[in-house]
């Protein structure tokens, strides 16, 4: 009785972060909304946050680390516009839920993860979903993931001050970027789109999400 009431609640809580939290945001791609009411989010928290787990706001899943609140990631997707034929470089997977999400849109997902206990979760619970699409990556966020370049697209799960030159030359020409960049200290979910060896950028929402490790601007010593 209890396993019931557990699986129908999860279920209900999917729902309602579809209808409360992204059809009202625009999240109005079925592929996505299909995906984000699929995945079992609550899997990829920590067990005390599981009653939480579709909550509108960013949930730490280790000291320092967050799990994007589905909102921005949901607003963030739609902007990105993954194709099923395409190549997704994930910055930032921390645990592997928007991994997921990736995979169910894209042909191919390199999630790329600095922490080596995070990305070890994340690759097991991939592979528990059958996800096998998806390749966890350990190494420097800010550097990218050269080997398996390029990407036709590239997320960033959480913030950052500048876009690193490393993920925009992993980018195909046409290829898109994005992730909520910190402008005089006000987030802007933002895209930016390869063009030859220009790149445009477009601002396409206010957003707020804590900042990935390695990804803050380098700074000049001061004398």
């Amino acid at each position: 009785m209890t396993a019931v009431a557990t699986v129908f609640d999860t279920a209900a809580a999917r729902r309602q972060m579809v209808e409360s939290q992204l059809r009202p945001n625009r999240v109005l791609d079925p592929r996505i909304v299909a995906a984000m009411g699929d995945i079992p989010r609550e899997l990829f928290v920590p067990e005390r946050l599981a009653g939480v787990a579709y909550v509108d706001e960013d949930l730490e899943i280790t000291p320092g680390r967050f799990l994007m609140e589905p909102r921005v990631l949901g607003r963030l997707l739609e902007a990105l516009d993954v194709q099923s034929t395409h190549r997704v470089l994930e910055i930032g997977s921390g645990c592997g839920y928007a991994t997921a999400v990736l995979a169910r849109l894209a042909a191919r997902v390199v999630a790329l993860e600095v922490d080596g206990d995070l990305a070890t979760r994340a690759s097991r619970l991939l592979s528990r979903l059958d996800l096998n699409n998806t390749f966890v990556a350990v190494g420097s966020l800010a550097a990218g993931e050269p080997s398996r370049a390029p990407y036709d697209r590239i997320l960033l799960s959480g913030a950052a001050e500048d876009v690193p030159e490393a993920l925009k030359a992993q980018l195909v020409d046409g290829g898109r970027l994005a992730g909520v960049f910190l402008r005089g200290g006000v987030g802007k979910a933002t895209v930016v789109e390869r063009h030859g060896q220009a790149f445009g950028v477009r601002e396409v929402f206010d957003a707020s999400t804590p900042i990935l490790p390695g990804l803050t601007r380098v700074r000049g010593f001061v004398f």
